[in-house]
C-alpha cells in the first residue's frame, strides 16, 4: 500500500521514515513539508497538491505539530484516504471527535497512535496486571527539551502541550496496562514566565498514582513507571521497553526503534480490516490537568 508522510521534521526523519523503509506493508510515495524532504521521494509543500497528484496514495501519516494538524487531517479524510496521527492526535479533544466522525462517514480508517504503547515491555505488563489490584504508583518522565525538541518554540505555545508532549507517553502506557481506569484528582503546572505551556508538572491520579514530569532533565533521561500491587511491584523502564517484577527482569530490552514499525504494522491491519483505533484516554488526563491544575509561574525559558 502507498502512504504519504506530512511534516518532515526530527521525529519523521528519526522514526517514521526508517519504519516505512523497513515495512513490508507500506511504500512511502510522497511527502509534504514546508522545508523537509526525503531522498528519492516526491515532495510537496501543500497537502491538497499532494492528494491531487497522487490518487493512488491510500493513507496519510501526519507528523505535524498539534495545532496545524486538524486542517490537514480534514483534507485527508475529505479526499477519502486513511488517516494516521502522531501523538497527541490533536490540539483539542473536540477536534479529534470531529475527525472520528468524518472517518466513519467516509468509510476510512483513523489511527490515533501512541508509540509508547508499542514498547517491548508493555503488552507483558498488561497481562501481569490483569486481575491484580494497584495500591500505589509513580510515573517519572524527565527529559531534556533541548535534546529532543531543539529550537521548537511551538511546543511551548498554546496547544503545544509543553512537558505533556513527552509526558503523555507515560500516560498512554498507564492507561493501556491498568486493569481499571484512572482519573485525575489534582495537578500543578510550572509555566515559564515567557511561555504558554508548562515545562514541568505534577499530577495526582486515583489508585494512589503520582506523576512527575519535567522538561529540564540533565544527563541520563528518565522514563519509568512503578506500580505497587497486591501481587508485587511492577516496574517499566526506558519508556516501557524493559519490564521488571519485584526487581527481576521479565521482558524487553532497551530498543525504542521497534515502536514505530509496530505502529505501521497496526495501521496496515486496521486498513485491511476496515477498522479504526482512536483511544483518547491519555489525552483526557492531560486536558483534565489543564482544567484542574494550579498554575505556577517559574523562571523564563530559552532554547
Amino acid at each position: 500500500m502507498q502512504i504519504a508522510l506530512v511534516g518532515i521534521g526530527k521525529i519523521a526523519l528519526d522514526q517514521h521514515v526508517p519504519a516505512l523503509r523497513a515495512s513490508p506493508d507500506w511504500t512511502l510515495a510522497a511527502t509534504v513539508s514546508r522545508h523537509g524532504t526525503v531522498d528519492g521521494v516526491p515532495s510537496f509543500t501543500g497537502i491538497d497538491d499532494m492528494l491531487a497528484a497522487h490518487p493512488q496514495v491510500e493513507a496519510v501519516s501526519l507528523c505535524l505539530p498539534p495545532v496545524p494538524r486538524f486542517a490537514a487531517a480534514q483534507a485527508v479524510l475529505r479526499a477519502g484516504r486513511h488517516l494516521m496521527l502522531e501523538k497527541p492526535p490533536g490540539a483539542t479533544l473536540s477536534e479529534v471527535h470531529i475527525l472520528q466522525r468524518m472517518a466513519r462517514d467516509a468509510g476510512v480508517s483513523i489511527f490515533a497512535t501512541w508509540h509508547s504503547r508499542m514498547a517491548l515491555g508493555v503488552a507483558a505488563a498488561r497481562v501481569w496486571l490483569a486481575g491484580r489490584s494497584v495500591q500505589s504508583g509513580r510515573i517519572t518522565w524527565r527529559e531534556d527539551v533541548r535534546k529532543w525538541h531543539p529550537g521548537q518554540d511551538w511546543i511551548f505555545e498554546a496547544g503545544g502541550m509543553g512537558v505533556f508532549d513527552p509526558g503523555i507517553n507515560g500516560l498512554s502506557i498507564l492507561t493501556e496496562i491498568l486493569p481499571t481506569p484512572v482519573h485525575l484528582t489534582g495537578a500543578e503546572l510550572d509555566v515559564p514566565a515567557n511561555r504558554q505551556a508548562p515545562i514541568a508538572a505534577r499530577m495526582s491520579l486515583s489508585q494512589g498514582i503520582e506523576v512527575d514530569l519535567d522538561f529540564r532533565q540533565d544527563g541520563p533521561q528518565t522514563w519509568d513507571i512503578d506500580l505497587q500491587t497486591d501481587g508485587g511491584t511492577l516496574t517499566l523502564r526506558m519508556g516501557g521497553n524493559i519490564l521488571e517484577v519485584d526487581g527481576r527482569p521479565v521482558e524487553g530490552q532497551d530498543d525504542i526503534m521497534q515502536e514505530y514499525p509496530a505502529l505501521y504494522a497496526r495501521m496496515a491491519g486496521l486498513v485491511r480490516d476496515g477498522a479504526s483505533d482512536a483511544d483518547l484516554s491519555p489525552m483526557v488526563l492531560v486536558a483534565d490537568a489543564f482544567t484542574l491544575g494550579r498554575r505556577n509561574v517559574v523562571e523564563p525559558f530559552e532554547f
